[in-house]
């Protein structure tokens, strides 16, 4: 598995924001998205290509589109629903497929509730979109369905990750081809599986209802 986490002054900026308790939703979308932009360029450096020849009003040369089959953008509901507009404003091309995930707050072990997915992912590159990367329970329950599909080549972008997540996914996917993008990498989790320092649940704050 190869681990980024971003550095970047505006990064750490809106992330700064996006902690504060006293952001309110609207701000929080909207930094969500400006964030999840930020982290998408660096998710998509190696977004597959293929050359193509144009002509300018100059003369003609050699440029690239991205490659087929598209790439696909797989938020888990439905925090990750707040990271989707983020992603798809740098990648317009891609579709878009859907996981509804819950994590049950006793055993924190998650749970699929619903799906909209292609059947074959063959050869597709797969982007997940999830905020929190906490105990990694969620996260690795999408990547491990994604991979079940025939999936090859998965990135998961978080706004926040533990250490002790990182190495639940690291240990999980072992052999495979995973890269994670954070945004930053907190210190820890607390005894109810929150990240710490963290910022909350993500999906209570984006949509108002804490």
């Amino acid at each position: 598995m190869r681990l980024h986490v971003a550095e970047h002054p505006l990064i750490t900026h809106k992330l700064t924001v996006l902690r504060d308790e006293r952001t309110p939703s609207p701000v929080f979308r909207q930094l969500t998205e400006e964030l999840v932009t930020l982290l998408a360029y660096e998710a998509t450096r190696a977004v597959r290509v293929e050359p193509i020849e144009i002509r300018t009003p100059v003369t003609t040369t050699t440029g690239v589109k991205i490659s087929e089959p598209r790439p696909l953008v797989v938020p888990i509901l439905r925090a990750g629903l707040g990271m989707l507009e983020g992603m798809v404003k740098l990648l317009p091309t891609a579709e878009v497929g859907f996981l509804g995930m819950a994590r049950n707050e006793e055993t924190l072990e998650p749970t699929t509730y619903a799906e909209r997915l292609p059947d074959d992912l063959s050869d597709r590159q797969c982007f997940v979109l999830d905020p929190m990367l906490a105990t990694g329970g969620s996260l690795g329950a999408a990547i491990e369905f994604l991979f079940q599909r025939g999936a090859q080549d998965v990135t998961a972008i978080c706004i926040l990750g533990a250490p002790e997540g990182v190495a639940a996914i690291e240990k999980q996917v072992d052999g495979r081809d995973v890269t994670l993008v954070l945004g930053a990498l907190d210190e820890r989790l607390n005894e109810k599986g929150y990240i710490v320092p963290g910022l909350g649940d993500a999906g209570d704050r984006l949509y108002g209802t804490v």
